[in-house]
Formats: structure tokens, C-alpha cells, sequence
């Protein structure tokens, strides 16, 4: 068991823009630089890099960049956004085997100004299904992640009755907890319901505010275990569990096969269940969350999954109030992907550090315990639960 056996020791981040004018190596220097400072560490005290395998930067050129002279663990992390937890369970697994003592965990993309994970898929990619065996799966004519979200969405409409205004309540608090927090990118734009409404159809029933950003930037944290992890600078956040996985059926075709394949399930219904019996705790236990939210209605379907009200109920509890910071389940406090940046779900780990500290733009009175969770449905995913020790 791993249970609080490792404690987040250091975390950081670049700005978040639309054009940083900067290299991916650059914004992962600077992140790192930054984790590595609020932990009170020096380069040669890390001896293990946790990357995401879609990250441009390879982990021997932010040791060689920054001058980690000590590195002998490496590992690359999942798919996209359903890397970021489990990349911090790689540096766990790492630290409780013996392999490393302080891991540093980054991702670093210009998902605006470089690659934009938003647009259409290419011929060069297979994400989509074009020039692989995808293209037997994927629905006709569906040529970017906001068409194929749009179909959950409109599922789930279809079977629960769940209806826009709903999800624009996912929309309109995260862009709230945004406007409290100076540096995220739509900080001085708050969002209301009309407002909402009233922004553009893109995939329908998705609005422009029901989708993420694209954001240039990097985010890191360092992972050390408990035990070093009291003699450092600032207050450790223990990680009470991390899982990660994939569905109990695996299904060919990533969120294709979610889509065309039995009921709407996905990872992370399966994955919330070994995630509250490896740490020995339940959905009353968490006090607050961050859910990945590339799009609102992941959120809203894993307010399902992880067991904050019953199937088909997601809708009503987002507009409820739930969701606020005074509400049963105060969410993304920093604005999450949505409203402060996209770093592909890791600087939501940042932000659960950050407000367990007491650190926050957005602070929730008392808060001990913080969910945090990476994308959802295929190819797998990830979570964890951290708490103040």
C-alpha cells in the first residue's frame, strides 16, 4: 500500500497565454525552476523526471537544462489528459520501490500558439482515425474533440433530460473561481447564465464556454516521500491514493468505442471505486474537488462517477450550488481548464496542493481533503485524492 506514504513537496507553473513566446523547453525550465523553489530544493536533489508521452520536451533535456546531475529514474506518462495522475503515481511507485527520493512531474505544451490539441484532426494524426484502423470506428465526419464530446453531451441529454442550462452552471462557476484568481486567462471576464446562452454553438449542444482553453504554458510538482517530505520548506500534501486504468471491458477505438458500444460508460466510473477503497475513504470524505474539464460535460458525468449524486443526476446537483465555494462540493478553484488554462489536467494538481495550504485564489474554509481527476472517457484515466497531513 502506498496509502500517505508520499507528499507533493514543491509546485509551480509559467503564466498561463495565448502566445508565450517562448520554447516548450523554456516553459519547463521555468516551471521546474519554480517547484524546485517552493520545495526549497536545488537541481542535483532530483533524481527522478516524470514526463507525459505526448510532452515535446524529453526528460534529458530539462536535466541538462537545468543541471540535474542526479537523475536515474525516468518514465513517460499516459495519453494526453488522462496522464497528469497518473504521471504523480509513476513518481510514487518510484519513490515507495527505491528508485528515486524527489521525482519532478511536468508538462509543458503551447496549446495556442503551437500544436492546438483543439482543431481539427489531421491525415498526420490517428486520433481521429484518419490512416489507421481508427477509421473503422470513428462516426463519419467527426474531425475534432469538440464534435465527439458534443456526442456525450447529447447523450446524456437524450437518457437523463440534462439541458444546457445546466451544464452552463459548470461553465458560469469555474469561470467565477477564474475571476478571483489575477492570473488566469479569462480573469476580467466573468460569465453569466445570458451569457452563456447567448455565446456561439460550435458542437452542438456545445457552446464556445463549454470548452476549454488552448493555452500556452507548463506546470510541475515534485513528489517526495512523507518522512523527507516534513523536513522540507513548505507544508506537504500527503497523496492519500492514486489509480489509474481503463474500463473493465476494454473497447477498441478510444472515445469511439465509449460512443457506439453499450451503455454511456467510461473509465472513470470503474476507476473511482478503487480509487475510495485504496485510500480508505468515500465521496462524503472530499472536501473539495478538481475535475478535468476539458469539457463541461466531463465534469458533470463524473460528479456521477465519483459518486456526488446518483446516475443522471449530474445536472441538477451543477445547478443546485453545489459547486460553489460555500456548496457540498466546492469545484476547480482556480478556474480550471475552462477558465485559468489547459496544461492537460496537471496544473489542477497544482491548484489541489495549493488550496489544501491554504494557498489558494479561491480558498474553501477548512478543506483537508482534495479529489483531483484526469480525462475520462478512452484511452483510460487517472486520479487522486490528496490531503493535509
Amino acid at each position: 500500500m502506498t496509502q500517505d506514504r508520499c507528499a507533493v513537496v514543491g509546485v509551480g507553473n509559467t503564466d498561463y497565454s495565448f502566445n508565450s513566446g517562448r520554447s516548450t523547453l523554456t516553459l519547463a525550465a521555468q516551471a521546474g525552476v519554480a517547484a524546485l523553489n517552493d520545495a526549497g530544493l536545488e537541481p542535483a536533489d532530483i533524481d527522478g523526471i516524470v514526463r507525459c508521452e505526448m510532452d515535446e520536451v524529453l526528460h534529458a533535456d530539462l536535466a541538462a537544462t537545468l543541471g540535474m546531475t542526479n537523475v536515474n529514474f525516468w518514465a513517460a506518462g499516459s495519453w494526453a489528459g488522462a496522464a497528469p495522475c497518473g504521471m504523480v503515481g509513476l513518481a510514487v511507485n518510484a519513490i515507495c520501490s527505491g528508485q528515486a527520493t524527489n521525482v519532478l512531474v511536468f508538462r509543458s505544451l503551447n496549446g495556442r500558439s503551437g500544436r492546438r490539441f483543439g482543431r481539427e484532426w489531421s491525415s498526420g494524426q490517428t486520433v481521429g482515425g484518419a490512416g489507421s484502423y481508427l477509421e473503422f470506428l470513428a462516426p463519419y465526419g467527426l474531425q475534432s474533440p469538440g464534435m465527439a464530446y458534443a456526442l456525450f453531451a447529447r447523450k446524456h441529454m437524450i437518457d437523463y433530460g440534462t439541458t444546457s442550462e445546466q451544464l452552463g452552471h459548470i461553465a458560469v462557476t469555474c469561470h467565477r473561481r477564474a475571476n478571483q484568481n489575477p492570473t488566469a486567462q479569462r480573469y476580467g471576464h466573468p460569465l453569466t447564465m445570458a451569457g452563456y446562452l447567448e455565446s456561439r454553438m460550435i458542437a452542438d449542444p456545445l457552446r464556445r464556454f463549454d470548452f476549454c482553453l488552448e493555452t500556452d504554458g507548463a506546470a510541475a510538482v515534485i513528489v517526495s516521500s512523507a518522512e523527507r517530505a516534513r523536513d522540507g520548506a513548505a507544508t506537504p500534501i500527503l497523496i492519500r491514493a492514486v489509480v489509474q486504468g481503463d474500463e473493465p471491458v476494454p473497447r477498441q477505438g478510444g472515445l469511439w468505442g465509449n460512443l457506439l458500444t453499450g451503455p454511456l460508460t467510461n473509465a472513470s466510473s470503474a476507476l473511482a471505486r478503487r480509487l475510495y477503497q485504496t485510500a480508505g475513504m468515500g465521496p462524503d470524505d472530499i472536501d473539495v474537488a478538481q475535475f478535468y474539464d476539458c469539457f463541461t460535460i466531463t465534469v458533470l458525468m463524473q460528479l456521477e462517477d465519483y459518486g456526488f449524486c446518483a446516475r443522471g443526476e449530474g445536472g441538477p446537483f451543477a445547478a443546485s450550488g453545489a459547486l460553489e465555494l460555500d456548496g457540498a462540493l466546492p469545484i476547480n478553484t482556480s478556474g480550471g481548464n475552462l477558465a485559468d488554462g489547459y496544461i492537460h489536467g496537471l496544473s489542477h494538481i497544482v491548484e489541489g496542493v495549493r488550496q489544501l495550504r491554504g494557498q489558494s485564489t479561491a480558498n474553501v474554509p477548512d478543506a483537508r481533503t482534495c479529489l483531483v481527476t484526469s480525462g475520462m472517457p478512452g484511452p483510460g484515466s487517472s486520479a487522486l485524492i490528496l490531503r493535509t497531513d
